[in-house]
């Protein structure tokens, strides 16, 4: 007896990641969304150092700011544009592209970079923070089968009407850059949010959002209009 490999939700999910030659289609079928979410909180300038002096320093920071079309499957597993899942992603992505909101909707990367001075308050290091904008649109997947399972060809991953799989399309400026949240923190020197960064300046940190800092922590938003972008 033929079986399609389709008995349950992971299955389904592995069947359209690989783009299975069993598989008829495979779609992603969206139930709702949010524009306007922030993405990860990530660092985009090296880290500057005015420790042990008792007077701020105007300071140049170098940095690039840039946003990835992200899809999210339950088991943590991305998907290539070429399947059919992939084309389905890019074509729910065209019906959230409006007037109002551009998004990405592939999986190339967009980005800017900007060089500015600013200032860094007095025995703290400073450096840039980014969080791009995105859609977050959820949803599920509907496999159809070329042959039959059980009397049936299609199957759902996580289920019917589930919110579980999520696609976060970058958010764009009319330039075609990322829109997003870039804002300059200051760290007190000597406390382990300080020390924790000098020690880590070549690896990549989790960081806390904007004014999550605590109160060793300043954040200063600069507007994107204000950042002259190369």
């Amino acid at each position: 007896m033929y079986s399609a490999g389709a008995a349950t939700p992971d299955e389904v999910a592995t069947d359209c990641r690989t783009d299975s030659d069993k598989l008829e289609n495979c779609e992603f079928v969206d139930v709702q969304n949010k524009a306007n979410s922030l993405g990860p909180n990530e660092r985009v300038t090296s880290v500057t150092d005015n420790c042990g002096v008792s007077t701020p320093a105007t300071k140049s920071f170098s940095g690039t700011a840039s946003a990835t079309r992200v899809i999210q499957l339950e088991n943590g597993f991305g998907v290539d544009g070429s399947t059919k899942l992939g084309s389905s992603f890019f074509e729910i992505g065209v019906k959230f592209n409006t007037q109002e909101i551009n998004i990405k909707r592939d999986d190339t990367t967009s980005s800017f970079s900007f060089t500015r001075s600013d200032t860094v308050k007095a025995d703290h290091i400073a450096f840039f923070m980014w969080s791009h904008k995105r859609t977050d649109v959820s949803g599920f997947l509907r496999a159809t089968y070329k042959e039959a399972q059980d009397g049936k060809t299609v199957f759902f991953s996580p289920s019917e009407g589930a919110t579980s799989v999520h696609v976060f399309y970058p958010q764009l400026l009319n330039s075609g850059t990322p829109d997003g949240r870039l804002w300059l923190r200051n760290v007190q020197c000597g406390t382990p949010q300080a020390n924790g960064l000098l020690n880590s300046t070549k690896s990549v940190r989790s960081e806390p959002g904007f004014g999550e800092g605590g109160a060793n922590v300043t954040d200063v938003e600069i507007p994107l209009s204000d950042v002259s972008i190369e």
